[in-house]
């Protein structure tokens, strides 16, 4: 994964490299990126198929034809019997970044740094341990973000989250401050009920709220719902560009203070607001043109 801000991530899928049909038709779908996965997806007799079948379909130009979606590989955790295998591949091939679970602390982090032959890891934050030293996971170089792990995190905490995920709150928000202090993206864990697209917009919405970059997604039949919540709206954009347009006009006028629908307006608002309309414009600019059409 590039350092790059401003790059549109709403949606993450999740793919199983050991299927050669999904992941021909990721290719047209309207993801943001793509994950293909060598740990949970995929059975251990399959473990070596799927990663050469995963270090195949990055090959060649424009990472394997997937067009503006960065493509990530999700090894299995560090210590597992295909560890090491994976790393190596992943590190040797095309792949854009490396997805590495079950990162408990900051000498995970780098040791699955140093592995990785120069690209970017995303961490998963998946165990009561890396929550509570998500800051110095974070603050590893090559770190370049954060994906929650919910599910395994929920179990080892023997909470029952609900459709608020009130359990894991704190968890989310801890995970946040730390990617935010170090200037790293973060990443909505899975939603697993894949018929009930409601729950899902209620849950990507809960994402966006708390300050997620984007989400991960399980299946191709989420990617329209949760690109929906994390793109930018029309009404978004032209409040965006009121506000910043209010501002500009006070700090012209020589006013010390800009107000907007009744609304204090301050730097931090306009900065808020830029950044909006610089991933509103990078978003509409993607080549697929069916982000939104799934």
């Amino acid at each position: 994964m590039r350092k790059d801000a401003d790059r549109p991530r709403g949606t993450l899928l999740y793919l199983p490299a050991s299927n050669a049909r999904a992941m021909e038709k990721a290719r047209s779908l309207a993801a943001d990126v793509l994950l293909l996965d060598l740990e949970d997806a995929v059975a251990p007799d399959a473990k070596t198929a799927a990663r050469e079948a995963a270090v195949a379909a990055v090959t060649g130009g424009n990472a394997g034809g997937f067009g503006h979606r960065e493509v990530g590989i999700r090894v299995n955790a560090l210590g597992t019997p295909w560890a090491e295998a994976d790393l190596a591949a992943v590190a040797a091939s095309a792949a854009d970044f490396l997805v590495v679970p079950k990162i408990g602390d900051a000498d995970d982090a780098r040791a699955a740094v140093a592995r990785a032959g120069g690209k970017p890891v995303l961490a998963m934050i998946e165990t009561p341990g890396a929550v509570l030293r998500a800051d110095a996971i974070a603050g590893v170089p090559g770190i370049m973000g954060f994906i929650a792990g919910f599910n395994d995190l929920a179990k080892d905490l023997h909470a029952r989250p609900g459709a608020d995920r009130l359990p894991l709150l704190y968890s989310a928000s801890r995970m946040l401050l730390a990617a935010r202090a170090a200037g790293i993206p973060a990443f909505d864990g899975v939603f697993a009920s894949i018929a009930d697209l409601d729950g899902l917009a209620a849950e990507a919405q809960q994402g966006l709220a708390l300050g997620f970059d984007g989400k991960t997604c399980i299946h191709p039949g989420q990617l329209a719902v949760v690109n929906r919540v994390f793109t930018p709206s029309a009404g978004d954009v032209e409040e965006a560009r009121q506000m910043m347009a209010a501002y500009a006009e006070a700090m012209a006028a020589g006013r010390g203070v800009a107000t907007w629908k009744g609304r204090l307006v301050e730097a931090l608002h306009v900065q808020e607001a830029e950044r909006l309309l610089r991933l509103a414009e990078r978003i509409a600019a993607l080549d697929s043109g069916v982000r939104l059409e799934i």
